[in-house]
């Protein structure tokens, strides 16, 4: 179980806008959210929404730490809602709310930039480790000389960047190439879900070709390599590690 005093370390300074059209949700939400977040603000619709996210920056000279948006809404949905607000900032952090039969969607909200979504209806210890996770990453962004190099996935394995090696306690396991440029990828921002298109663009800009079989393929053999449940596929969306807290 998640340990709120750990998140609240990283969390207990943020904002956050919270959209749910759902009133009885959205209230039984926002409760929650403010025993975490400094700042709690929430949005029945993505039109609303977005006027909030623009007023918010006028006023405190930043924009909201997090956004998480339900996909169905009235009047402007999440999609839309996505698309406009990564126009004015392209490094907002958002979380998608999403329900089972909302998956042909996800795709194109990855391939967007969401941070994460999570399945509807919401298990509240997924949500407190995506804020985990993503509060980290914030405190990352904002202090770049804490960066780590060292990537921890479980108690045991670590992924060092610099030299591109990845350890089970002192040993080396070895790793390909393409296992190399797999890892770098997804411990860029781990826990974010990088798509197939992603993943081949990205081979791609490193003048390395690869498609789906063989992603399948190499996925298979990496995780014999590593801890178990630590890299996750999403069904015909894409691959992310999971945070080892």
């Amino acid at each position: 179980m998640i340990n709120s005093t750990e998140i609240t370390k990283y969390t207990k300074s943020l904002s956050i806008l919270f959209l749910e059209d759902h009133t009885e949700l959205s209230v039984e939400t926002v409760d929650i959210l403010k025993n975490f977040f400094k700042t709690v603000d929430s949005c029945e619709n993505g039109e609303e929404a977005l006027t909030k996210y623009i007023e918010y920056k006028e006023q405190n000279s930043h924009y909201y730490d997090l956004v998480i948006s339900d996909i169905q809404m009235p009047i402007m949905d999440g999609i839309e809602l996505t698309q406009k607000i990564y126009e004015i900032n392209q490094s907002q952090i958002i979380i998608i709310l999403s329900a089972h039969d909302e998956t042909k969607y996800l795709l194109s909200l990855i391939n967007l930039g969401i941070e994460q979504f999570i399945k509807k209806p919401i298990d509240y210890q997924e949500l407190l480790s995506v804020f985990l996770n993503s509060a980290k990453k914030i405190k990352q962004k904002n202090n770049p000389d804490t960066y780590a190099k060292i990537i921890r996935i479980s108690k045991d394995f670590t992924y060092n960047k610099d030299s591109k090696s990845l350890y089970n306690g002192k040993e080396n396991i070895y790793l390909t190439k393409f296992e190399i440029i797999f890892i770098e990828l997804l411990t860029t921002n781990i826990g974010k879900i990088y798509s197939n298109e992603e993943i081949v663009l990205h081979y791609n800009s490193l003048e390395e070709n690869i498609d789906s079989a063989n992603i399948r393929k190499l996925v298979s053999k990496l995780r014999k390599k590593l801890p178990a449940n630590s890299l996750e596929s999403i069904y015909g969306i894409g691959y992310k590690f999971v945070q080892y807290l």
